[in-house]
């Protein structure tokens, strides 16, 4: 028996008319749809009138349903995967299936469609070329701090989704590690009440603050500027470690790991001196 096929289909992320007519036609094709929230998916399927089964694939029951999904593949059936809003397996336990999918040989095939984070991304103004998707930062204070200790020198432009009830806090330890950097706050994508503010982190905070902001927000920050390497005077940091009674090729060692000049600079330099 030939084994059925995994679809990912992103669903709009606010606005029902950003659907793909692609999507549409293999949501009403295949044989089970398996959706992090039913009832969220029923209003869609509702509203393009398509009428399929439907299984409920959530962070709560990844570990039971997605053996049984991949079975059910195996056994010839095609099962759509979606997500409450935009890409599945991007922060959502979608992720999971396709990768258990992968491992027993069923095919992925991946749709095109929206995404919070690109679209962001693309408005906010700030470097395109390079980003790192950082999706949402850990709710506890301590640990939210710690992960952007590991990304304060981060070049790329960084994108982290928030939550209402904490963009706040998020913003204010994102403006004590990462500095007042370059930002822009995106929230309620594609809906009635689209908003992206620009500015610093600093005049971002400000806003949350005084307004009750609500939606699903993304946050896009710029990346850790280029810091130009200082002009180190080779032969002058060798001869205060030779004065203080390194050997030369102790002396040499320690200007390469302090000031980052390649070793082979360094070791020409000290043989100009005695």
């Amino acid at each position: 028996m030939e084994a059925g096929t995994l679809y990912i289909c992103p669903t709009p992320i606010g606005n029902l008319d950003d659907i793909t007519l692609r999507v549409l036609k293999i949501l009403g094709e295949v044989d089970l749809i398996a959706a992090e929230d039913t009832r969220h998916t029923l209003r869609l399927l509702n509203h393009f009138e398509i009428k399929k089964p439907m299984t409920s694939y959530h962070e709560h029951n990844i570990r039971e349903k997605g053996p049984q999904l991949v079975q059910q593949m195996q056994e010839g059936r095609s099962i759509a995967l979606v997500s409450d809003a935009g890409m599945p397996g991007i922060s959502d336990p979608g992720q999971d299936l396709i990768r258990l999918a992968i491992r027993e040989g069923i095919e992925v095939v991946g749709l095109p469609g929206p995404s919070a984070a690109l679209l962001a991304l693309v408005i906010s103004g700030l470097p395109t070329e390079k980003f790192a998707f950082e999706g949402f930062l850990p709710s506890k204070g301590t640990d939210r701090k710690k992960a952007l200790e590991r990304i304060r020198d981060e070049k790329r432009t960084l994108i982290f989704y928030e939550s209402p009830h904490r963009i706040a806090s998020s913003l204010k330890d994102m403006l004590d590690i990462l500095g007042d950097r370059q930002a822009s706050l995106s929230r309620e994508l594609t809906k009635h009440f689209e908003e992206t503010m620009r500015g610093g982190l600093e005049k971002l905070l400000s806003v949350a603050e005084e307004r009750n902001l609500k939606g699903e927000m993304v946050v896009v920050v710029s990346g850790a500027e280029e810091v130009e390497p200082e002009e180190v005077d080779v032969k002058r940091e060798l001869r205060k470690l030779l004065d203080g009674g390194m050997s030369k090729k102790e002396a040499v060692k320690e200007v390469v790991r302090v000031h980052g000049v390649p070793r082979n600079q360094v070791y020409q330099d000290s043989l100009d001196l005695d």
